[in-house]
């Protein structure tokens, strides 16, 4: 009798089914990567697991990604395998190894993703993808929540911040962080000066005009030892709080922090999902990368309008819409549809036929023939127009919804 109760045990045991663990939206686990090699070959190493208080990230759609990007992050139940959190990105890891430069020198780059903390044991899986969506590089780890080597940021000094613009609790909008780069600490009522301007010209654009009411935008004012933005062309270095510097790649308006640990280790204790950062420069120049940041400078006469363009590119994931520039002219082509919303490389299956007032003009991502944008103009195209095209609108609009329905 005794072995039959066994047997019936064992068979419940056997034929229940798994369930999958929750997450714990209460705590965020942050996992810091080194992303590095040639364009041959490229690997993935992770530096350092680390948990802090809170989640400021999106509730709904965690296993799903609204862009396909230029890498993925996933977040498994290591007994289920059921996806329990997806996140899309590109990196400045992946521009550079389009360069000349990426043919003959190892180099390495940081990288930080944030999630919402598991609560049982977890795999984190990473993939890179090259422009035609092949997988070239992955990773993968398990991850054991109660692991005592994950290091909790609980307690760090809090960065002086004052909130701009706030519509509501974390959890339910959209956080923005602006953060001071080359502002000394005399110079922080300045930061928070230019950080408005950035703010009001964010909410003159539409979508951003119409759905403010779902963001939160926080100004942090982190001090820098000098005044100004390091520009090795001239020969210019100075002590920044993110090391920011022009020169890019050897372009001379590419500006752009490695230091994304140091970027990151500034925003604790202050909820934020996506990043602005102010260069207290009036050279011009900037940057953005899709779920990485958005840098520019903040004393150019055309600052209200390049902020904008480069939020474009790390919130939206939006592609640029100008053919001059001939650096990454092979970044795009007709085998492959880009990923991007506001660009194609088959004119014959429009992307955006339900966009009132699209067509097909020949002449995006920096390529004259063969890639294709809905409109003559957008504020993805020059620094000039006043407004964001009906494709971008439209794919920003779907990105917001994401995030907060």
């Amino acid at each position: 009798m005794r072995q039959l109760y066994y047997f019936i045990l064992l068979a419940v045991s056997i034929f229940q089914p798994l369930k999958s663990q929750s997450l714990n939206f209460s705590r965020t686990l942050r996992a810091d990567f080194i992303f590095s090699g040639t364009v041959e070959k490229q690997y993935i190493s992770i530096e350092e697991l680390s948990t802090f208080n809170g989640w400021a990230g999106r509730r709904g759609h965690l296993n799903a990604v609204p862009l396909r990007g230029n890498g993925q992050l996933c977040l498994q139940d290591a007994r289920t395998k059921k996806v329990l959190y997806r996140h899309s990105f590109s990196t400045l890891f992946q521009e550079w190894l389009t360069t000349e430069e990426a043919k003959r020198v190892n180099k390495a780059f940081q990288n930080v993703f944030l999630m919402p903390m598991p609560t049982d044991s977890t795999l984190l899986s990473i993939e890179l993808y090259d422009t035609h969506s092949k997988v070239v590089s992955s990773f993968a780890m398990t991850i054991h929540p109660r692991d005592i080597l994950i290091r909790s940021l609980d307690g760090l000094q809090v960065a002086p911040h004052k909130y701009l613009w706030k519509a509501g609790v974390p959890d339910k909008k959209i956080d923005i962080a602006i953060v001071a780069e080359g502002y000394t600490e005399a110079e922080q009522n300045n930061f928070y000066s230019d950080a408005i301007i950035a703010m009001k010209s964010l909410f003159s654009h539409e979508p951003f005009k119409s759905r403010k009411d779902c963001f939160n935008i926080v100004a942090v004012a982190l001090p820098s030892q000098n005044s100004g933005i390091s520009i090795p062309k001239r020969g210019l270095w100075k002590q920044t709080a993110l090391s920011s510097h022009f020169d890019t790649f050897y372009s001379d308006r590419y500006l752009t922090t490695l230091n994304l640990r140091k970027l990151n280790d500034a925003l604790q204790g202050i909820p934020y999902e996506h990043i602005i950062i102010l260069a207290n420069t009036d050279n011009y120049g900037g940057g953005g990368i899709y779920n990485s940041y958005t840098l520019t400078t903040a004393k150019h006469s055309a600052f209200r309008s390049v902020v904008v363009h480069e939020f474009g590119h790390s919130f939206g994931g939006l592609a640029d819409e100008y053919y001059n520039d001939t650096q990454f002219s092979d970044t795009y082509n007709a085998a492959t549809e880009p990923w991007e919303s506001n660009i194609t490389t088959h004119p014959d299956d429009s992307k955006w036929k339900d966009v009132r007032g699209a067509k097909m003009y020949e002449g995006a991502g920096y390529q004259a023939k063969n890639v294709y944008r809905g409109f003559e103009n957008c504020r993805m195209k020059t620094n000039e127009y006043p407004e964001f095209c009906g494709v971008c609108q439209r794919a920003l609009n779907q990105l917001i919804d994401f995030y907060t329905k």
